[in-house]
């Protein structure tokens, strides 16, 4: 039997426990989400408060501290929290399109720097990055051998070199300002070595997004159709193949399930970024077409949201002492009150930390949402 669209989302939701939060180790969480966005650093925390049953933040400062959670460049070219033993399939997997992203970017082709210049280079910053150090300071030691072009060289390395961001203290364990380390990983990736990487990635996408199509894979990695489809026929068996609603190919696990279409789906507040909101073709489970201009903004920035029965209905921000929630369309007074409970109780979490969460941000409510219900949660 296909799943229906409602059932698609209810086994994304299942599958990132959004559903109903579970008692894990933050570590084996990460390792079951696959994957955390993390370019803002509060994002992996609230990322597992919404899944995590009693989530406590100082567990993840832990686990960031002694590294079975690292945060590292990988799909889609941007910062991901991942679980350590994840990191060198997920690298060996991503690193042909790493590299390309910046070897073959014009900002580093016009200096006249070469692919071997960048190479060249992994070792000696391997060496260095055994103790964390700045950009600066790296590009203070890259100055040496390309001298004017040491800040692009440092762009390019950063991206694609066995490099994690080392926890630099502040409320969510890493700042805007940050820091650097060598990852215990091999500079480079055979083939076999990449082959095996999506192999192992996209078992874990759908472990935590399933089912999915391939083109839904391609999207949250950026790999290319022929690494997909690799990985697909090298998975063979284990892999089963279902019919969406659409009539589109969709790949699971054997024993992977699919929740009742009636199953019922509790209020979340996402932070920015949530890789539920990212892990599938536009316009994705979650989110409702027409409201996707307004949370996923021009530039890339998917902003902090909630929902509301399993799908996207407002955004939220912390705001004047508090956290203001601004919904799309009439809410009903169950959801109502599940939001206002669910705000209350990750404001004390916001508070305690970082009163102003995601603050930097604010110009896209400066530039206005169509309001129709407004949620104030006070301190």
């Amino acid at each position: 039997m296909s799943p229906t669209a409602r059932q698609l989302a209810l086994a994304t939701l299942d599958r990132q426990l959004l559903l109903e939060r579970r008692s894990l180790d933050v570590a084996e969480a990460v390792r079951q989400l696959c994957a955390l966005q993390a370019q803002t650093p509060a994002s992996p925390y609230l990322a597992l408060w919404n899944r995590v049953r009693d989530f406590a933040p100082e567990d993840l400062d832990a686990a960031f501290a002694d590294g079975r959670v690292v945060k590292a460049t990988l799909m889609r070219i941007t910062l991901h929290a991942v679980h350590a033993d994840d990191y060198a399939p997920y690298r060996a997997a991503m690193l042909s399109t790493l590299r390309a992203a910046r070897l073959y970017d014009g900002r580093y082709t016009a200096t006249g720097l070469t692919p071997d210049d960048a190479d060249a280079l992994l070792p000696r910053l391997a060496g260095f990055l055994a103790q964390p150090r700045t950009g600066v300071q790296v590009e203070e030691e890259v100055t040496g051998r390309h001298g004017e072009h040491a800040r692009r060289m440092w762009w390019a390395l950063r991206t694609f070199a066995p490099v994690h961001h080392a926890p630099t203290g502040g409320p969510w364990s890493f700042t805007h300002r940050n820091a650097y380390r060598a990852a215990p990983a091999a500079p480079g990736a055979t083939p076999e070595e990449a082959d095996a990487g999506v192999r192992h990635l996209l078992l874990a996408h759908l472990r935590a997004f399933g089912p999915a199509t391939a083109q839904d894979f391609a999207r949250f990695t950026l790999l290319t159709r022929a690494a997909t489809t690799k990985a697909l026929q090298g998975l063979g068996d284990r892999l089963v193949r279902l019919s969406g609603p659409d009539g589109t190919v969709l790949f699971d696990l054997p024993d992977a399930t699919v929740p009742d279409a009636d199953t019922p789906a509790p209020p979340r507040l996402l932070p920015m970024w949530d890789s539920t909101l990212l892990a599938h073709t536009i316009p994705g489970r979650l989110l409702p077409a027409e409201y996707r201009p307004l949370v996923v903004r021009r530039n890339g920035d998917v902003l902090p949201c909630f929902l509301v029965d399993g799908k996207v209905a407002g955004v939220w921000r912390a705001a004047d002492g508090g956290l203001e929630l601004i919904a799309f369309h009439k809410l009903g007074k169950a959801a109502r009150q599940g939001l206002t409970e669910e705000a209350e109780r990750l404001w004390s979490l916001v508070a305690a930390r970082d009163p102003a969460v995601y603050g930097r941000y604010g110009h896209w409510w400066d530039k206005g949402f169509p309001v129709v219900e407004r949620i104030l949660v006070k301190g």
